[in-house]
């Protein structure tokens, strides 16, 4: 796969999430979330906008804070 970042909405994001293991942990400011995975501690903030892309640099962030690689989510997807 290449290693540009996929066009994704917060749905997609938050399927991949659900496959590796994270759960809603609360409702942050405005219209964003918090995903939080307990058996590592690790936590991102996903933002809720239905039906809007999200950002290049968002998405990457949010891989960042999972510890995904673009190809990674790419075969999660």
């Amino acid at each position: 796969m290449p290693d540009r970042f996929p066009a994704v909405t917060d749905r997609d994001v938050i399927r991949v999430l659900r496959k590796l293991g994270f759960e809603f942990y609360r409702q942050a400011k405005g219209s964003h979330e918090v995903w939080r995975r307990t058996s590592d501690g690790r936590h991102t903030i996903v933002p809720r906008h239905r039906g809007k892309i999200i950002k290049r640099r968002t998405l990457k962030s949010i891989l960042d804070d999972i510890g995904l690689t673009v190809e990674e989510f790419h075969r999660l997807l």
